[in-house]
């Protein structure tokens, strides 16, 4: 059997691609999932970074002792699968990423910073702070926005994937970007592409950012299409 593992997006948690698991579930695949550290009501202890979702990554996939795995990574769960494949290429045989932002620098990341302040969103997105404490508890969605806008931080200031580390990269990977998507851009997709040994590019029409908002009937389509095609 097939495994395949999803990574959800910051400020997420796994449960927004049970439809996605759902849909891919079968004979041939098996499903795996988990919520990054600090996500989906677990408390911060000390500060984040993509380096230590990578190391967290690394841990499932050894406790659960994957091999040639295939993965999906959704917006910054798509960084930390491609940066764990640059440091490890032999552990995944096809990567697939949604939404991921590739291209980052300390303007990027204050422009992404200010979309994460508790306090703005409580007063002007008040639905928007219900599912996030929902998602991630009263007590912790705060903590986790201001964690993850110091990791943002972090990540401008000293960007892990530089064209070295992508060409390290040897899976089968495909990059979608929805067509109306507000946060990544087809530009930087295309060139992470093109920087890639096997790196291929699709666009979802009339697709935004959230995942929310995406299909998961064209998204689960588009993945067991790619990963059907890597057994031939």
């Amino acid at each position: 059997m097939q495994h395949i593992l999803l990574l959800h997006g910051a400020i997420g948690s796994e449960e927004q691609l049970f439809p996605l698991s759902e849909n891919l579930a079968s004979s041939q695949y098996r499903v795996h999932s988990f919520n990054f550290y600090g996500h989906g009501g677990e408390s911060i202890n000390g500060s984040l970074s993509m380096e230590l979702f990578a190391e967290q990554t690394l841990e499932y996939i050894k406790s659960n002792q994957l091999k040639n795995l295939y993965v999906f990574g959704y917006s910054m769960g798509g960084y930390v699968a491609m940066y764990l494949a640059s440091l490890y290429p032999e552990l995944f045989s096809g990567i697939v990423t949604l939404g991921t932002k590739y291209n980052w620098s300390p303007e990027i990341a204050a422009k992404e910073i200010k979309m994460l302040r508790p306090e703005i969103i409580e007063e002007k997105v008040p639905a928007f702070a219900a599912a996030l404490a929902n998602r991630h508890g009263k007590e912790n969605w705060k903590a986790l926005l201001n964690a993850s806008a110091d990791m943002l931080s972090l990540l401008g200031d000293k960007p892990l994937l530089n064209n070295a580390c992508l060409q390290k990269i040897t899976a089968d990977v495909l990059l979608l970007i929805g067509e109306k998507d507000n946060m990544v851009s087809l530009e930087e997709t295309t060139l992470t592409a093109q920087q890639l040994p096997k790196g291929s590019i699709q666009v979802l029409p009339n697709t935004v950012h959230a995942i929310e908002q995406v299909s998961m009937t064209v998204l689960s389509e588009k993945l067991l299409s790619f990963f059907a095609g890597l057994h031939l």
